[in-house]
Order: structure tokens, then sequence, then C-alpha cells
């Protein structure tokens, strides 16, 4: 089933809040999208690690979402993402 643009975002804002140290990270990060198993959010985060690959490689673009502005708390929060990710 696909993702709506608020699951995406809960997804993403829990990956920023619970990192790869967090013995429950998949969980934390299901209950906080809401509706999705663990198994889901595993899924959905593999894909997303090869979306960052392509986008690094200029395969696809860099994809730009509507109300997102440049300020201090996006930055912090793409970059601990990114981190999380362990992708940066």
């Amino acid at each position: 089933m696909a993702w709506t643009r608020e699951e995406n975002r809960r997804f993403e804002d829990a990956l920023a809040v619970h990192g790869p140290d967090d013995p429950n990270r998949w969980q934390h990060v299901a209950n906080a999208v809401g509706g999705k198993s663990v198994q889901e959010v595993k899924m959905h985060y593999e894909i997303l690690k090869e979306d960052v690959v392509r986008i690094e490689r200029d395969q696809i673009p860099i994809p730009r979402y509507r109300g997102a502005g440049i300020n201090g708390r996006q930055i912090d929060n793409e970059q601990r993402r990114m981190r999380n990710l362990n992708l940066q």
C-alpha cells in the first residue's frame, strides 16, 4: 500500500528522533507513523536509502516539498536524518 505524504513526514521525523542505536527503533518508528507494521517501516527505510543513493548519483532529482522553507530547524532535522541513515 502506498504511503501518504503525512505518513512519510512522520516516518522521516521518527527516523530523526530514533537513531540506529535505539534498540526499539523500528517499533518506535512504526508507532509514530501509525497504521504500519515494523516490517513495513523497515522496508520503507530500505527504499529510502536506495533513493538517497540515486539522488547522490544524480540519477533522480531531489524532491521539492511544498512549504519546505530553508531555516535552521529544517537544516538541523535534515542533517540528523542523514546521520541516522548513516549516509552522511
